[in-house]
């Protein structure tokens, strides 16, 4: 659900701990795409065992995205999705986009629903506006078009459209393992919307199943991407003494310079 403020005070009091990510993309060679090779260290000189993706924003983001899109090649200003091809193809880009940086060598999992009583607050919340909406229309008031035509209500467990989302992400899964080298030897794990339970709870969940392993490092990496603040809390609670976590920089409209590739970068790295 987030904590208001939370990061921003954070990040001021404890600056050292916050890192701009160096962010690597395709290059144009001849009119062709040359996608990243993953096979090569992190770019961040930071190598991770585990890597955990909260898929929630994610999903929303690419489903309804409200000023702007990530493409594979560059971020810049598009129309939202026209139908659900397109979204389906901004979240498998946003996944290699963090993918890219090679934020794990042994574990990928990813984890989604929000939780029921989100849920509940979230319906409420769409119903109504397009409730105002309609009154707003007849009392003849101007209101900027749609966006697209596409129902936010859908994001929501049980509906075609999250059975869609699950059967793409266990494809999109399957051929990277299949054909990208950078997934060789990664086991990845899908507790997607037919599991019940929070996406960031299910994954704290799994971590603290594997403290009680008997294989257990304790000097295993983890690295977990969401862009939530209580995620900083539920870090610091698995008493893990390698943890970052990964988020977009809410302030990257002031275009953040990385310093070593002097590129804008979004991506943020909180490290424990």
């Amino acid at each position: 659900m987030g904590i208001p403020g939370f990061f921003s005070w954070i990040s001021k009091k404890y600056p050292s701990i916050v890192a701009r990510c160096v962010e690597e993309k395709p290059t144009i060679v001849d009119g062709e795409v040359v996608p990243v090779d993953t096979t090569k260290l992190n770019p961040n000189y930071v190598e991770f065992d585990c890597l955990y993706v909260d898929m929630n924003s994610i999903v929303h983001m690419c489903s309804h995205p409200e000023k702007r899109q990530v493409t594979a090649l560059e971020e810049v200003m598009l129309p939202a999705p026209k139908n659900n091809d397109d979204r389906l193809k901004a979240m498998f880009e946003y996944l290699d986009r963090i993918l890219r940086h090679r934020s794990a060598r042994k574990l990928v999992y990813m984890a989604w629903t929000a939780p029921r009583a989100k849920m509940n607050q979230q319906r409420s919340r769409r119903f109504k506006g397009a409730k105002l909406r309609a009154k707003l229309v007849e009392r003849g008031a101007r209101l900027p078009p749609e966006r697209e035509p596409f129902d936010s209500n859908c994001i929501t467990p049980g509906t075609e459209f999250m059975e869609l989302v699950n059967d793409s992400l266990h494809f999109y899964i399957h051929h990277r393992l299949n054909y990208d080298p950078g997934w060789r030897d990664i086991e990845v794990v899908l507790s997607d919307s037919t599991v019940p339970g929070e996406g960031e709870h299910k994954i704290m969940d799994f971590i603290r199943a594997q403290q009680a392993s008997e294989k257990h490092d304790a000097q295993t990496r983890h690295c977990l991407y969401g862009p939530d603040a209580d995620l900083i809390m539920l870090g610091l609670l698995t008493h893990e003494p390698h943890f970052t976590i990964i988020k977009e920089d809410p302030r990257y409209n002031q275009a953040k310079f990385c310093k070593l590739c002097e590129q804008p970068s979004r991506l943020l790295c909180l490290h424990a």
